[in-house]
């Protein structure tokens, strides 16, 4: 028999860029963000954008841990 397939989907394993891109994003103040955020986020972190938004939700957790 194959080895153990991950069958997981794409959009819900964990990499650290999207930890990382999380973090910019709940320490960088709004006014100092690229517009539009995604792209930039994309090419900044090598993700894409089902990952960027995954980054956004996390950013708003470690936003709302902090207060």
């Amino acid at each position: 028999m194959s080895a153990a397939l991950n069958l997981s989907p794409p959009e819900h394993q964990h990499s650290a860029s999207i930890d990382q891109a999380a973090q910019w994003l709940a320490t960088t103040p709004p006014r100092q963000r690229p517009a539009p955020l995604v792209p930039a986020m994309r090419e900044m972190f090598n993700l894409t954008a089902i990952e960027c938004c995954e980054a956004i939700r996390q950013s708003h957790l470690i936003r709302a841990r902090a207060a």
